[in-house]
């Protein structure tokens, strides 16, 4: 009974760890992450495991399918610190001085950079035997040494028509980053997209979509987020931006649910549940891959490693107080 006890004390310990780190829902953020990297029947075998059914889903994440969240800040902000803000964090700039560099390894710059070191050097080189020969023919020599004294303004030149080159084109590469940056980040401020929030469709800005969400989806939409299809008329998705391939995608409940972020919704409409924002989504975490929002990752790994080490401090007295149990009734046995 002891054992029996212990166990069941364990495994209800782990339960509540578990809830903490969900902070309080049925859904920890890396179930939710698993769960959309599969598709088709593997992903409505999932759904029915773990959840039962997509309304389960919504149940665990404390959100209703018709009515969806209630208008609660604190709850709004609990769900951004547990599963992220709709914002993937842009790649670092390149500075001024990076695009020099870049722009200085064109083939035919290098060409040109060698080729004036190259003069300037042949410039100020003079053979001792040509020296000599100047020394003597000192009345015919004056028209050579003018030429010899003007030989280093070639490579100069070329050296300057080469920092002209490079400073140009810098600049050019620089000021279109600078623009893209501000149209980027005024598509993002502005674009809006269609959420059921108490029970009435309203108008929100992408960035402010949170996991439980219930958005509305129609034709022409870029999916700002990744969810799980609750409703769908006659959808069908353009994956191409993520897999590559051409073909639009049937979605439906009973086959295909999960619909990914950065797709566009090519004809019908429906509903979903929002189930990964930001660099948690599927386009996000290419984005991550391919190097933006890498500060992003690495804070939450940094977080991550502190939460497991405080539960692993937590497990040792549990471990400690098995064992010396278990050195008991071998005491006991002995005897």
């Amino acid at each position: 009974m002891g054992d029996l006890n212990s166990s069941v004390d364990f495994y209800q310990k782990n339960q509540r760890r578990e809830q903490n780190h969900a902070g309080g829902f049925g859904c920890t953020l890396q179930e939710l992450r698993s769960l959309m990297e599969l598709r088709g029947s593997e992903a409505i075998q999932k759904i029915q495991d773990s959840y039962g059914d997509v309304n389960g889903l919504c149940r665990r994440l404390k959100t209703s399918p018709t009515e969806g969240l209630s208008e609660n800040i604190a709850d709004f902000e609990k769900r951004r610190q547990i599963y992220g803000v709709n914002f993937i964090p842009p790649k670092k700039p390149k500075t001024f001085l990076q695009l020099v560099w870049e722009a200085l390894q064109d083939v035919t710059l290098i060409i040109l950079e060698i080729a004036a070191i190259v003069s300037l050097g042949l410039s100020f080189y003079a053979p001792p035997g040509e020296q000599s020969d100047n020394c003597g023919n000192v009345s015919g020599g004056g028209h050579d040494e003018g030429e010899a004294e003007a030989g280093w303004i070639e490579g100069a030149a070329i050296l300057l028509s080469v920092i002209c080159v490079v400073l140009v084109t810098a600049f050019n590469d620089w000021s279109k980053e600078k623009q893209f940056r501000g149209l980027q980040s005024r598509i993002e401020q502005e674009q809006r997209f269609s959420v059921i929030r108490n029970g009435q469709v309203v108008q929100i800005p992408v960035a402010e979509l949170i996991v439980g969400d219930i958005a509305q989806i129609k034709y022409g939409d870029l999916l700002p987020a990744d969810g799980v299809l609750i409703q769908g008329n006659d959808l069908k998705i353009d994956e191409s931006s993520l897999t590559g391939e051409s073909d639009h995608v049937r979605k439906s409940v009973e086959k295909d649910p999960m619909l990914l972020s950065g797709t566009h919704v090519m004809e019908g409409s429906g509903r979903m549940v929002v189930t990964a924002v930001g660099v948690n989504s599927q386009t996000g975490i290419i984005f991550t891959l391919l190097g933006a929002g890498g500060e992003e990752e690495e804070k939450k790994d940094k977080k991550a490693k502190k939460q497991d080490g405080a539960v692993a401090m937590e497990m040792q007295p549990l471990k400690s107080a098995e064992g010396g149990e278990m050195e008991e009734r071998e005491k006991k046995k002995k005897k």
